[in-house]
């Protein structure tokens, strides 16, 4: 078996920086000797969190603005998970800030990282169940549209045109292997 050998970092230098983003040009040396230069955003310190909230046989979604797309977006309820937060504590908050609803129970779907040529952003997929009312403050511009969309049309919603970034499909692809093994 072959040995892979990780490129040495010769050099991480600022090529861009925004209010939000800090792309780095870093010069990597791979062990046949040749050298490229990579970009990528700063690794961050956090990690994020993506929540699945079931009640009901229905599964709960918001609608919300996403300025990448210049559109309304479907998708799960999820943010960054704040200094010594646990995952399950994250997820909770979130749905607090999200759809008004905390929830008594998590469980731990997987992680996920969706470009990691490009950044190192882990995020924690959780299902939630036994929900109850719970409101905290947010930092979304406007109030999300809360969706209820029923477990047992996931195919539909497989196919659904206003559901299709990425790590959306991958929460509900792995909510529905989870949900045909019990």
């Amino acid at each position: 078996m072959n040995t892979l050998v990780k490129p040495q970092i010769l050099d991480i230098s600022v090529a861009a920086k925004s209010r939000i983003f800090e792309i780095q040009a870093v010069e990597l040396k791979f062990s046949n000797g040749e050298r490229r230069t990579y970009e990528r955003l700063k690794p961050g310190s956090r990690a994020a969190v993506m929540v699945l909230p079931i009640e009901n046989g229905d599964l709960f979604m918001v609608r919300e603005y996403a300025v990448g797309t210049e559109r309304y977006e479907l998708g799960f309820c999820k943010g960054l998970m704040e200094a010594g937060e646990t995952p399950e504590q994250s997820a909770n908050r979130e749905m607090q800030e999200e759809i008004g609803f905390g929830a008594k129970e998590f469980t731990r779907l997987r992680t996920v990282n969706s470009s990691p040529s490009f950044m190192n952003n882990p995020m924690h997929i959780l299902i939630a169940r036994d929900l109850y009312a719970a409101r905290l403050q947010g930092d979304e511009p406007e109030p999300l549209q809360l969706v209820r969309f029923p477990l047992n049309k996931i195919d539909d919603l497989l196919k659904d045109e206003d559901f299709y970034e990425a790590r959306n499909l991958t929460a509900l692809y792995c909510l529905r292997d989870f949900l045909n093994k019990i």
